[in-house]
């Protein structure tokens, strides 16, 4: 899943991005509230991570601009900032979640985790198809009862069409999902992860069938 990280502080947003990098996640990091609007809607990201200690905007103004133009995305935030009054205040304008300076990444990563399930409407991170089971908060899967060794992009793709099962995810979401801006990214970085993927699954778990000219599905039968 991709993030997006509003933050300005460069060595902690530097940290952090690195932190979810290794958790499996793709991040994109804005050090101002103009530069996040300008791609916020353009993007499908996962979850804001936001700071409300911005150069250019008050980051409350920013989450106030982002619910007025229907941005959906779980948005948590990050401050100083602890008193309860401010909490009340970031809650009530739109945010979901709510973290005070200084944290624990482990504490942040798994709320994002779980605002990105209730967003898609499966809290459970336990997905199974068939033989195949998928732990969406420890980043681990077993085919009959066997750990896969997947790689970070492999399990990217997997725990992304898993959590759509039976439907099709156009090669360009997939591939927006799973990369960053500063991903370098071969023409055919998307089929390599895939057919990695797929041969871990064969020949006793769910194929995942390409759709030729829309995109990937996992099929559930």
């Amino acid at each position: 899943m991709r993030l997006m990280l509003v933050e300005d502080d460069k060595r902690l947003a530097r940290g952090m991005a690195a932190a979810f990098h290794a958790a499996g996640f793709a991040v994109d990091i804005f050090p101002t509230g103009d530069s996040a609007l300008a791609v916020v809607q353009q993007e499908p990201y996962g979850a804001i991570i936001l700071d409300l200690g911005l150069p250019d905007i008050d980051g409350l103004d920013l989450l106030k601009s982002l619910r007025r133009r229907g941005v959906s995305t779980p948005i948590i935030i990050l401050t100083a900032r602890g008193c309860t009054e401010d909490r009340i205040i970031g809650l009530d304008n739109g945010a979901d979640d709510y973290m005070v300076k200084p944290f624990d990444p482990r504490e942040l990563e798994s709320r994002v985790r779980a605002l990105i399930r209730r967003s898609l409407g499966s809290p459970n991170p336990i997905i199974r198809i068939g033989s195949l089971t998928l732990d969406r908060s420890s980043r681990t899967a077993w085919l009959n009862g066997e750990m896969l060794a997947l790689r970070r992009r492999e399990m990217a793709v997997l725990e992304a069409l898993m959590g759509r099962p039976g439907k099709i995810l156009a090669k360009e979401r997939l591939a927006a999902e799973i990369f960053d801006f500063d991903d370098e990214v071969a023409p055919n970085a998307l089929e390599v992860h895939v057919g990695r993927l797929r041969r871990k699954l064969q020949p006793h778990g769910p194929a995942i069938r390409t759709v030729r000219g829309l995109g990937y599905i996992i099929e559930t039968a």
